[in-house]
C-alpha cells in the first residue's frame, strides 16, 4: 500500500485542482492520499467526489502556518472538524494575514526594479483562499525573471530578499490544541527543514506532545539521511507518529513527485487511531477517513 500524506492544489498553492490531483495520484500508483492545502479546507469537496470516483484513499487536512519562539512551524492537522469555532477564527486570521501582506510584497518588489501588479497575483490566486508567496513566484517566472518557483524564493521572496514581509501566524502549542479540540491528528511538517530546526529539538517535540501532537513528518525531501535517522530515533524515543511524503506541488515544485516519500501502513493507521480518539474524546464530528 502506497501512503502520500502531504499534498497541495490550486486550493492553495499547488497547480492542480483538487480533482486532478486525486486522478494524479492514482495515476502515480497511490492508495491513499492526504489533502493538505494551506490554512483552508477548500478543496475537501472537491477532493473526496475526485477520490471517490478514481477509487483512491483521502485523507482530508490542511497544512497551518504556525510560530514556535519566532520561527516558522508548519503544522499538517488532519481530520479535524472544519466548522470547530476556535479554528475557523484562526484559520481567518491566517488567511486574512496572507492576503494582507500582498500589497507590501508587490511595493517592494516594483521598489525593486520588478515589473509586477498585484492584480497579476490575483489572477494567479484564482478563488484560492490561499495567497501566498508562491503565486507572486508564478508571475515572476511567467515574465521570464526567475526560471522557476525555487529561483524566485532563492532571489527575490525568501526572508531577507527584497519581496519579503511577515505576516500573522498561530502559536504552535495554542495551534497543536485547537487542532486536538477539533478531533484531528496533529503533526509537524518538515520539523528540521528550513527554520524550524532550530527550535525542534525533542524537548520542544516533547513539550509539543504534552498539548496533543502525534506525530512528525520524518521522510521529506528537506531532510537528508542523517536528519531522517535523527527524526526517526526521537519519534521513536516520544513515541510519536513517523509518516513520509511528497509535500507535492504539481508544476510548482521540483523533485518533489507524488509518491517520492511515503508512510507506512502501521504508521497510517496509528495516526487514524489518534485522530479517531481525539474525535471521540472532543464529542466532534470529524471527516471521516476514506473514499
Amino acid at each position: 500500500m502506497l501512503i502520500d500524506l502531504h499534498t497541495h492544489s490550486r486550493a492553495s498553492d499547488g497547480t492542480q485542482s483538487p480533482a486532478e490531483l486525486m486522478t494524479a495520484a492514482r495515476d502515480a500508483g497511490l492508495d491513499v492520499i492526504g489533502l493538505t492545502d494551506h490554512d483552508s479546507a477548500a478543496g475537501w469537496d472537491e477532493a473526496t467526489q475526485a477520490a471517490r470516483r478514481v477509487g483512491v484513499t483521502l485523507v482530508v487536512g490542511m497544512e497551518i502556518s504556525t510560530k514556535l519562539d519566532g520561527a516558522g512551524v508548519h503544522l499538517l492537522a488532519y481530520l479535524p472538524d472544519p466548522t470547530y469555532p476556535p479554528l475557523v477564527r484562526e484559520l481567518a486570521k491566517v488567511l486574512a494575514g496572507r492576503t494582507g501582506r500582498l500589497p507590501a510584497m508587490i511595493d517592494q518588489l516594483r521598489e525593486a526594479g520588478v515589473d509586477i501588479s498585484e492584480q497579476e497575483v490575483l489572477d494567479r490566486v484564482g478563488d484560492s483562499p490561499a495567497v501566498g508567496r508562491p503565486h507572486i513566484a508564478d508571475v515572476l517566472v511567467a515574465k521570464g525573471v526567475v526560471p522557476d518557483r525555487t529561483a524566485a524564493f532563492e532571489r527575490w521572496l525568501g526572508w531577507g530578499r527584497p519581496g519579503y514581509a511577515t505576516r500573522y501566524a498561530s502559536q504552535t502549542s495554542a495551534m497543536v490544541e485547537i487542532v486536538t479540540a477539533a478531533g484531528g491528528a496533529a503533526v509537524i511538517a518538515h520539523p528540521w527543514g528550513r527554520g524550524s530546526r532550530r527550535v525542534l529539538d525533542e524537548s520542544a517535540l516533547a513539550d509539543l506532545q504534552t498539548l496533543g501532537l502525534v506525530g512528525i513528518e520524518v521522510d521529506h525531501q528537506d531532510h537528508d539521511a542523517a536528519d531522517r535517522s535523527t527524526l526517526r530515533s526521537i519519534a521513536g524515543e516520544l513515541d510519536l507518529v513517523v509518516t513520509g511524503s511528497s509535500d507535492h506541488h504539481g508544476t510548482g515544485k521540483v523533485d518533489h513527485e507524488l509518491g517520492c516519500n511515503t508512510t507506512s501502513v502501521d504508521q497510517y493507521e496509528l495516526l487514524l487511531a489518534h485522530a479517531a480518539k481525539h474525535a471521540a474524546t472532543a464529542g466532534r464530528g470529524t471527516p471521516l477517513e476514506g473514499s
